[in-house]
């Protein structure tokens, strides 16, 4: 969790300015001119301004913070308006189809760090344009679709946006809603980061909307790119380049787009028949234990025995590092312990204040304040944890190369940074064993997203679309599973797997799979292509 008031100045204003030759690699496209009405809704101190100085447009502009507007007007951009005022306030009082073109960089801020009166705009905008909203969501999402819904027919909209635009959840309603408005949009992906001292991935969206709506849409392309030699070329030339495809890719996330037609085809080909099925089908997921303080309730050997908790300590996993391979045994129970992870979860009931040690502990838990915390403070006592119950099937839920589930031998209970997975059908060595196969990986990559960093994170309602074999048409040997994936490369043992679960599937069509997982899980990783 973050909190607001651990974060930079620069961070919650989302100060990251457009690099010039961005700036004007995207002016260039929407090609403006002495006639054209460009809108710029979040211009900082006038990035884009330099590029725009010789067109003769007729730019209006808008930046919330006093000293940048000053410094953007200082800029002395003719036939400029630049207006110091919130700019989704004004977006929702003006008649849309008003500007030939948008260009811009717009602000990255999470929603629960905007104020109350922004946080309540950026909600109009989606009700206004008929958006499913989130709380979850990110200003720059309301400011694009506030900036398309004020283009005109044919315009066009260029502007650097965060990464993650192609698959976080958040992001839906704004996918959905410019794969209606618009005829093309394409997004020019960087292996590179653009802004020095983030973790935070950003792309080129350069979208031209319909010129009637009845017009057909051709979808979304990705261009994947390496260095900056692309922006010295022709901006229209880099737009016509990538294949679009349409359907689910604009309906969902868009990392289809970076999928090859004839994985693609194998996938849809998947996905209609009955020897495979979705993860909802044959399991359920729920999440792990929330305990509020998990330093608290998540301790060592050390601990336990300083403070006396041994009734009331079980063991636990949470970590990646808690369990290399797909097995949670007593074996790697007791490594973990002797290498002083923390191994025990303390299940405190009021029991606990009868002894003395057991009061020490939870005094000093007081004298920290967790008792203050919200999802302490509305439990009585605020020690007991809820929904404490342990599963044979765990899952970690982040992952660096492909999620795997563990067979959790020992009844080991787990926290919110693991899943809890109970079997449907079938049986649990067999669910952990399938699971493990090029088809769920890439599945995985599709349906998952990432952050700074490059790890891959499912929520459940992603795991639930996870594609993998309907039947255990094969000995679940897990125990081979665990020393393969504990001593080989994650790409070799895929590969083998594939071979034993994937039986529907010829090699060629399993190896199709393999390498598109590779290539996505290397973009994640941001490893040269």
């Amino acid at each position: 969790m973050n909190f607001i008031a651990s974060e930079t100045k620069q961070k919650l204003r989302g100060g990251y300015y457009t690099p010039e030759d961005l700036a004007e690699f995207l002016t260039r496209w929407v090609a403006p001119t002495a006639e054209t009405k460009v809108l710029e809704p979040s211009c900082g101190d006038g990035a884009f301004f330099p590029a725009l100085r010789d067109t003769g447009a007729d730019v209006t502009a808008f930046e919330l913070a006093p000293e940048e507007a000053a410094k953007a007007m200082a800029r002395g951009l003719q036939n400029c308006t630049v207006h110091n005022r919130d700019f989704l306030g004004w977006a929702l009082d003006t008649k849309g189809g008003q500007f030939d073109a948008v260009i811009g960089n717009p602000p990255f801020i999470r929603y629960q760090y905007l104020p109350a009166s922004f946080q309540t705009k950026a909600e109009q905008v989606f009700a206004r344009l008929g958006c499913k909203f989130t709380k979850h969501t990110n200003a720059w999402v309301p400011f694009i679709l506030a900036s398309m819904e004020l283009l005109r027919p044919g315009g066009r909209l260029a502007m650097v946006v965060p990464s993650e635009i192609v698959h976080v959840m958040h992001a839906q309603s704004l996918r959905t809603y410019l794969g209606q408005q618009c005829r093309r949009m394409v997004i020019v992906d960087p292996q590179e980061i653009w802004f020095e001292g983030t973790l935070q991935g950003a792309v080129l969206l350069m979208a031209e909307k319909k010129a009637t709506p009845d017009d057909h849409g051709e979808g979304l392309g990705i261009l994947r790119v390496a260095g900056r030699d692309f922006l010295r070329q022709d901006p229209e030339a880099v737009f016509s380049k990538p294949r679009a495809i349409n359907g689910k890719t604009v309906q969902g996330k868009w990392t289809r787009a970076l999928v090859p037609p004839a994985t693609l085809a194998i996938l849809e080909a998947v996905e209609a028949s009955d020897r495979f099925c979705r993860f909802d089908e044959i399991a359920k997921v729920d999440v792990g234990i929330v305990t509020g303080a998990n330093k608290f309730f998540l301790v060592t050997d050390e601990v336990v025995e300083r403070h006396g908790l041994h009734e009331w300590a079980h063991p636990m996993f949470g970590r990646s590092d808690h369990c290399p391979g797909v097995i949670y045994d007593e074996a790697q129970h007791c490594n973990n312990a002797a290498t002083g992870k923390p191994t025990n979860f303390l299940w405190l009931d009021p029991s606990v204040e009868d002894c003395a040690n057991g009061r020490a502990y939870i005094a000093l838990g007081e004298d920290e304040n967790l008792h203050t915390r919200y999802k302490c403070r509305i439990r009585k006592p605020w020690y007991t944890v809820p929904s404490v119950y342990a599963t044979e099937v765990g899952m970690l839920k982040r992952s660096h190369d492909t999620p795997r589930l563990i067979l959790n031998t020992v009844g080991a209970y787990t926290t919110d940074t693991a899943y809890r997975i109970r079997p449907l059908r079938g049986t649990a060595r067999g669910l952990v064993y399938s699971f493990f196969n090029s088809l769920t990986a890439l599945s995985a990559e599709l349906e998952g997203r990432h952050y700074g960093g490059g790890v891959l994170e499912l929520v459940p309602s992603e795991i639930e679309k996870l594609l993998l074999p309907a039947s255990e048409d094969f000995v679940p040997d897990v125990e081979r599973l665990d020393r393969m994936v504990r001593d080989n490369t994650v790409a070799e043992t895929l590969e083998v797997q594939s071979e034993t679960v994937l039986v529907a599937l010829s090699k060629s069509e399993q190896m199709d799979l393999l390498a598109a997982w590779a290539t996505l899980r290397d973009r994640r990783h941001r490893l040269p292509t």
